[in-house]
């Protein structure tokens, strides 16, 4: 038998290990994903894999908030009730969802028990922080920009987040 036949039965059966592993008993979700709130502290069976996206903190006039890898600022739509977004179509081109392709990461001050994801309707992963939704606004163009803060659009308002996934009312 030559090397190249030997190896095609070790791709075919790694192959089949992944997709097997990727397709999971709930669907290919995490269990936070399932629409309850309780956060997860690592990634479950079946959970995103590859690149993750950073969840840290900020420091602001407004105290500590949750920020990207990139350091720009993350929102909470008081629109979505437990994990799922309700943002879609015109909302989500204002306010993009959090999306990753693996288990979110804890930056500096983030909590990772509180990190999780839900599946969107389009079969993204958002990330979720103590259960609700992540997004950025279009209109915080620089790092420590808050220009969504209070916001009420598309029939809710918009807040950020403190490290322990309250939101930050200043109204």
């Amino acid at each position: 038998m030559s090397r190249t036949t030997k190896l095609v039965p070790l791709a075919v059966v790694a192959a089949t290990a992944v997709v097997t592993a990727a397709c999971g008993s709930s669907g290919g979700k995490p269990a936070a994903a399932s629409g309850t709130s309780a956060p997860m502290t690592a990634a479950a069976p079946g959970a995103p894999t590859g690149s993750g996206a950073v969840v840290a903190t900020a420091s602001s006039g407004l105290g500590q908030f949750l920020v990207d890898g990139a350091g720009r600022t993350l929102y909470l739509f008081e629109a979505d009730k437990g994990t799922s977004s309700t943002c879609y179509d015109a909302c989500s081109q204002a306010w993009p969802p959090l999306l990753t392709t693996g288990w979110p990461t804890a930056g500096t001050g983030a909590n990772a028990a509180e990190l999780g994801t839900t599946t969107r309707k389009n079969g993204t992963v958002e990330v979720t922080y103590h259960g609700h939704p992540l997004y950025h606004y279009v209109a915080d163009t620089a790092v420590g920009d808050m220009n969504g803060q209070s916001l009420n659009q598309f029939g809710a308002k918009w807040y950020v987040l403190a490290p322990s996934g309250a939101k930050i009312d200043n109204d």
